[in-house]
């Protein structure tokens, strides 16, 4: 059980070890169990992304400080991926902290902050269990924007654990939706402006390759904790064609049978959300095919060639034309691509380095 791990890595402090066998673990009853091989029967999500809501009206509703109410959705996350183990869930995506959070009090920022450090310092200490278990954790956000210390700290667990496979844990922090979009926006253009790339490459799927996300597959369920039912923010690109799930319930008081609920959901949703999926996959294919085709024939008219005659050996040159642009064209973004990648490593190369020398 891949993320039961994390169980251990993001629990209390007070816990003798980070690392548990599954029969530490708070055991499954057996209709739990009887349930979750009920659903497992059917299509599970692969990719899940959750948005923690609650953990300030949980710590009013029970009279605590916002802190310790901060501290019980930190639990809350470590079962919760322990569930998605049981469940066959491989990858989960976390809205930890979003850039509008910066607005709240300093004392709530920093104390969040605060939780931060001792979770990725606890994870830095069980990083020979985090090779062992093949885990992959990731930042998505603006790095840049949290204290520097905390930086460090991320792109340590980052770098390390950055060619694991067997799960993957991404924590968005520092982050915005609208934010990734304008970087990835920024990195297309300054490709098109240094030549790596030609206006005409532009594209939803290349677009989608530049995001913060560019190395996971889009969530397939979105489970909303609190009663809101809006994404705030949240993978609004990477959302289009995700199965969505609100739930009342505050995140400290997420149960196992309000992700059993959600999942089933999704598997009620499941026919029909792959079909328009995979059918917006095709347009996509077809409208970068087209622009490929309209670019050689705008070429063909620049040398002067007449392409409104019904011609075959026009309409091979056309062909042969066309499969070359596209060849050039998936290797200019290849190029690119591997630019970008090479950019985003180098930084988080540069924050680990710093004060080193």
């Amino acid at each position: 059980m891949i993320f039961n791990i994390f169980f251990s890595v993001v629990g209390l402090s007070r816990m003798e070890s980070l690392f548990k066998d599954e029969k530490d673990l708070p055991a499954m009853t057996w209709l739990q169990k009887f349930c979750c091989r009920i659903l497992k029967a059917g299509a599970i999500p692969r990719h899940i992304a959750i948005i923690m809501d609650g953990n300030r009206r949980y710590a009013r509703k029970h009279k605590y400080d916002n802190r310790l109410g901060h501290l019980k959705g930190f639990d809350k996350l470590a079962e919760t991926l322990s569930w998605c183990s049981e469940l066959g869930i491989n990858e989960v995506t976390i809205y930890a902290f979003s850039i509008e959070n910066f607005k709240r009090s300093k004392d709530e920022v920093d104390n969040i902050m605060d939780l931060a450090r001792e979770k990725f310092h606890r994870l830095q200490a069980e990083k020979e269990q985090i090779r062992k278990h093949g885990v992959c954790i990731r930042i998505i956000g603006d790095i840049n924007l949290l204290p520097p210390d905390l930086q460090k700290l991320a792109a340590d667990i980052v770098y390390f654990s950055r060619n694991n496979t067997r799960a993957i844990l991404n924590v968005c922090l520092a982050y915005t939706s609208r934010n990734e979009i304008t970087n990835a926006v920024k990195d297309v253009a300054s490709g098109v402006e240094s030549g790596l790339l030609y206006p005409s490459d532009s594209s939803e799927e290349l677009l989608e390759k530049c995001l913060y996300t560019n190395h996971s597959k889009d969530p397939d369920l979105l489970i909303r904790t609190s009663g809101e039912t809006r994404l705030s923010d949240f993978l609004l690109w990477q959302s289009s064609y995700t199965v969505l799930s609100f739930t009342e319930v505050l995140w400290p008081e997420f149960t196992i049978w309000h992700l059993f609920g959600a999942v089933l959901h999704y598997q009620r949703s499941y026919i029909s959300v792959k079909s328009a999926k995979e059918f917006n996959v095709s347009e996509r294919r077809k409208a970068v095919l087209e622009s490929d085709k309209q670019c050689v024939i705008q070429q063909l008219k620049t040398e002067g060639t007449n392409c409104t005659l019904e011609d075959k050996a026009l309409e091979n040159s056309i062909e042969e034309k066309l499969t070359q642009f596209t060849m050039d064209r998936e290797e200019r973004i290849k190029t690119f691509l591997k630019f970008v990648e090479n950019k985003r490593e180098l930084h988080i190369r540069n924050i680990l380095e710093t004060d080193r020398t």
